[in-house]
């Protein structure tokens, strides 16, 4: 049938380029990795290390998610050249919306894994460390913040990332002032550092009785998280910090302890707080992880040789450009302003459906760093 024809032609057609994403991912290096990382698993004094161990066993895992992320991929390819087979000797029409979204899943699969291997930054594979900041424009602003906050974390959610809210700051009304969320999970900080920028909000204000049309802007901040080695130091006299009690959203898991620490980094202003772990000890360590991404962004934007050498660089907030626009009236639509990837479905971007708009800036980011080697030979 003429339906069914056309379907395996276009699935039949993706061949080449599944074959090519199999070389791009390295599959065969990977496996090769995962048995030598098995065995390391295997000898004796592996667990002496609990950190080193756990690293390894997480290496481990997501090698062998990649490994078999493509083989499901052509299991599914496999078994949608199946059904079509099938659904066209037995000339069944019932078959052929199955088969049509059977077909886009595995084009959506193909092209989803092949943009995980445009992430070769170094620290791409990395969990990401999301910060939010209201800008000007109190209730509104805020309100604005706390919109983004959710639709980060139903992103997250939706693609199985673990995602923690290490710190929160509530609006005076409404919203948030400021929050703080680390994403777990690999490629987290590649898939999420296109967010970094200013967000702009065009809707009428629900704070606003005349029902006027505002603007607001919020700043996304968007860092890799670092593990804490040798060699990121950073001299404790360089560290002031406090203490005190956390409390979450709406007064929620208020602790009668002053476990709650906030650090700041006293030769650049920078501060960093966290209030979501039980102990002093644990919260410290996590503000510590934020400070050491901080510092390295800084250092390698800057191009320092070391983090010491770091003076005063960001006692302030800095805004930046701004990224994307999100309008609800007097139409609806979101737009990047970078790649000119725009949604005019605002509720489900708000909703966590930012793929798009990734998807389209590691493209762009691709295409630009290929020009530049191509202008540099």
């Amino acid at each position: 049938m003429l339906q069914y024809e056309e379907l395996r032609l276009e699935l039949e057609n993706l061949k080449p380029e599944l074959d090519d994403l199999a070389d791009a991912l390295g599959l065969k290096r990977l496996a090769l990795e995962v048995e030598e990382l098995e065995m390391k698993s295997t000898e004796p004094g592996f667990w002496d290390n609990p950190e080193e161990s756990q690293k390894v066993l997480q290496r481990t895992g997501a090698l062998k998610g990649k490994i078999t992320g493509y083989e499901d991929l052509m299991a599914k390819y496999e078994d949608t050249l199946a059904l079509i087979e099938l659904a066209n000797e037995e000339e069944d029409l019932s078959f052929l919306e199955e088969v049509e979204e059977s077909v886009a899943s595995v084009k959506s699969d193909m092209e989803a894994q092949r943009l995980s291997t445009l992430l070769t930054g170094e620290y791409d594979g990395n969990n990401a460390i999301i910060t939010l900041h209201a800008g000007a424009g109190g209730t509104e602003a805020q309100d604005w913040a706390l919109m983004l906050y959710r639709m980060y974390n139903r992103w997250a959610e939706s693609h199985n990332f673990k995602v923690t809210t290490t710190d929160m700051l509530d609006g005076d009304e409404a919203g948030i002032k400021s929050a703080t969320i680390l994403i777990e999970g690999e490629n987290a900080y590649g898939y999420t550092k296109s967010e970094a920028g200013v967000h702009r909000l065009v809707r009428v204000s629900p704070f606003d009785a005349s029902g006027r049309r505002q603007t607001s802007f919020a700043s996304v901040e968007v860092l890799p998280e670092i593990a804490l080695d040798k060699q990121v130091v950073i001299p404790p006299e360089d560290i002031k910090m406090d203490v005190f009690r956390s409390s979450g959203a709406g007064g929620q898991h208020v602790n009668k302890t002053s476990s709650a620490v906030r650090l700041t980094h006293i030769p650049t202003g920078i501060v960093v707080a966290c209030q979501n772990e039980r102990s002093q000890f644990q919260n410290k360590d996590m503000c510590m992880r934020m400070l050491v991404a901080k510092l390295m962004e800084i250092k390698e934007r800057e191009h320092l040789e070391k983090i010491e050498d770091i003076k005063g660089v960001q006692k302030a907030i800095a805004w930046g450009s701004q990224i994307r626009s999100y309008v609800f009236m007097p139409y609806t639509l979101a737009k990047d302003h970078r790649t000119g990837f725009e949604s005019g479905n605002i509720d489900a971007v708000m909703d966590g459906e930012l793929d798009g708009f990734i998807n389209a800036y590691l493209k762009a980011a691709n295409q630009n760093a290929l020009k530049d080697i191509s202008d540099a030979e």
